[in-house]
């Protein structure tokens, strides 16, 4: 499945946030969206995922009909929640403010898109799946509130799993977690996508953490893509003192070659 975003604008009343973007994410994907705070990046995504609608633009995903052979393009505006949910998960940002529900009825939540209110043998074992992958069995039957935060994450994202998507949305998976649990968290995203073969789009504050998972890498400010492309391209000490007023250093990582980003300092307005 391929997603495509034409010409997206949104305002929070009078403060426009999302200015005409367009963009693509192809089958298998992993696309990092990066961009200083309040540039637009989980506005971004939450259109994606209609919990906003935006004032101008669509948003389409081209569906591969293999009964009919042929390519179904879908409007998400016109499409069901439960039929859009079927299609693309949504992942927020860890809380601390999670309803009280153990583990186990968390992720089952998953599979409301599938079958509604009433579960099945089939959900139970999705469920049990899932808690495997995550490696997350042992707290099946505790409180979610219970949990950490990088526990919670991994709970998020077997709940998003359950719906069997095709396309996952992450809107800062990594935000409040020590390095560990960035990195634990952000294999497990990786190694799903390659195992399932869906796509991800990642909103994420940490530019290495960007360089080394994603595929493509869009670097958004003022609401608008600034620069998309590998992370090579796109990660460079120009774009990122342009964007974030940051003098880098970048190198190149001999192990993987992709970008690895060392700030210096901030520049001064009168620099910039």
């Amino acid at each position: 499945m391929r997603l495509r975003v034409k010409d997206v604008e949104f305002s929070y009343r009078s403060v426009r946030v999302l200015n005409g973007v367009s963009m693509e994410l192809a089958e298998s994907e992993m696309l990092g969206i990066v961009g200083p705070n309040g540039t637009g990046k989980s506005t971004l995504i939450r259109c994606l995922n209609r919990i906003l609608s935006p004032q101008k633009g669509t948003v389409l995903l081209d569906v591969w009909d293999i009964k009919k052979i042929r390519l179904i393009v879908q409007d998400i505006k016109k499409m069901s929640l439960m039929e859009l949910a079927r299609k693309i998960g949504y992942i927020p940002q860890t809380t601390s403010q999670v309803f009280p529900a153990t583990v186990f009825d968390t992720i089952l939540m998953g599979r409301r898109p599938h079958v509604g209110w009433r579960s099945s043998e089939k959900d139970t074992e999705k469920v049990l799946e899932m808690l495997r992958l995550l490696n997350i069995e042992e707290f099946a039957m505790r409180d979610i509130n219970e949990l950490s935060g990088g526990q919670q994450q991994k709970v998020f994202i077997a709940r998003a799993l359950t719906q069997e998507p095709d396309i996952l949305l992450l809107d800062e998976p990594t935000s409040n977690l020590d390095i560990r649990h960035q990195l634990e968290v952000m294999d497990i995203i990786k190694n799903i996508i390659r195992k399932k073969g869906i796509s991800a789009i990642v909103a994420i504050h940490d530019l290495n953490l960007a360089a080394r998972y994603s595929d493509r890498v869009l670097m958004m400010n003022s609401g608008k893509i600034f620069a998309a492309g590998n992370p090579s391209s796109v990660l460079t000490p120009a774009n990122i003192r342009d964007v974030y007023g940051v003098e880098a250093d970048v190198t190149n990582n001999s192990d993987n070659g992709r970008p690895y980003i060392v700030p210096i300092r901030a520049v001064r307005e009168d620099e910039r």
